[in-house]
């Protein structure tokens, strides 16, 4: 993987937002490459994985029951979109799977590098936190205004699906 394409990409996806260029060139040191074929899970559901994603290119899916006739896709994301944020944070175990929908790549950086670059660059750090904090709250957003579409139709429907 060629340094420049990894600091492009980190510089593209919601990690570079708040970064300068040396703080982007440390993270993507940090980072790891990462080609997921299309249909290939990424994480399971019910795994803890200690790594946080950034998608580079392609559609990751927060799949329910990959790979079976019941499979359910409950969101996607494209490049620049993050994956993995609470497991990364707390070592949760994931409720869907990750998995590619078409051929993807994505960025990975691992707990424990993150926990190496706390004490060299601090604000970098702070940075990354709250871009994960800008991605959570985001997925809360959109999840309760699902939740008011949904309680707006049964309400108008008196109850009746």
């Amino acid at each position: 993987m060629d340094p420049q394409q990894l600091i492009a990409a980190v510089r593209a996806s919601r990690l570079g937002v708040e970064l300068d260029d040396s703080q982007v060139q440390r993270l993507a040191q940090s980072m790891t490459w990462r080609e997921v074929a299309n249909g290939e899970v990424l994480v399971a559901a019910g795994a803890s994985d200690s790594h946080l994603y950034a998608v580079v290119s392609g559609v990751l899916g927060v799949v329910k029951a990959p790979g079976t006739p019941e499979q359910t896709t409950l969101h996607t994301l494209g490049p620049g979109d993050l994956a993995g944020e609470l497991s990364f944070i707390d070592g949760a175990s994931h409720y869907a799977a990750l998995q590619a929908l078409a051929p993807t790549t994505v960025l990975a950086l691992e707990r424990e590098q993150f926990e190496r670059i706390l004490h060299a660059d601090p604000d970098l750090v702070y940075c990354v936190m709250r871009a994960i904090v800008r991605t959570v709250h985001e997925v809360q957003r959109r999840l309760s205004i699902q939740a008011v579409e949904l309680s707006n139709y049964i309400f108008k429907q008196h109850g009746r699906y």
